[in-house]
């Protein structure tokens, strides 16, 4: 297979998977985001290709049988489907370049076993900071702040000792995490240049 291309990044719902990512790819440029496939329409702006694979329900489930979403969810809420799309993972290594993928438990143990992915936990910061963090993404009653805590804690209690490595992101270091994810990958063999 030749050199690591594949790293996933997981972790909780305001953990800071994604501002993780971003630092990286802003830091390194020989990596990129895996692109999603999903059956939502557009938003006002967004590309096919470069936000999401857009797909049409039929189409999705297509290449879920054709073995091309490698792993998906539906967002209760909508109905829409979301998953990793094989193709886009494959195009993004042959190009060369180290392919960055934020994942769940599924993907990421897929990674694992077909991409020799390297794979990170994002901790979420301590509790009174990641409470605030949560709640300004989506206000949220108490209970429902009680409910994403203990489920919170479940995915750090059961999925995190799968990962490789664990890293901290607390408020107002981001920075120290990219930093961290960057060292992790150039010791491993990561060409990131």
């Amino acid at each position: 297979m030749g050199a690591k291309q594949v790293v996933v990044i997981a972790g909780p719902a305001g953990s800071g998977k994604d501002s993780v990512i971003n630092g990286v790819v802003a830091r390194c440029p020989n990596t990129v985001r895996m692109v999603t496939a999903t059956t939502r329409p557009p938003r006002p702006g967004e590309r096919n290709g470069v936000n999401y694979h857009f797909l049409t329900k039929e189409k999705f489930e297509e290449e879920m049988a054709a073995g091309n979403i490698l792993e998906y969810y539906v967002r209760s809420e909508t109905g829409h489907m979301y998953g990793t799309y094989k193709p886009d993972i494959e195009a993004r290594i042959a190009s060369g370049k180290v392919v960055l993928c934020q994942l769940q438990i599924v993907g990421a143990t897929y990674m694992k076993e077909h991409y020799d992915a390297t794979t990170f936990f994002i901790m979420p910061p301590h509790s009174e900071a990641f409470e605030q963090r949560v709640r300004e993404r989506a206000p949220m009653s108490d209970t429902e702040w009680a409910e994403r805590q203990a489920f919170t804690k479940r995915e750090i209690a059961e999925e995190a000792p799968f990962y490789d490595y664990h890293i901290q992101n607390e408020d107002g270091k981001l920075d120290e995490a990219v930093e961290a994810v960057i060292a992790i990958l150039k010791k491993e063999g990561f060409a990131l240049e």
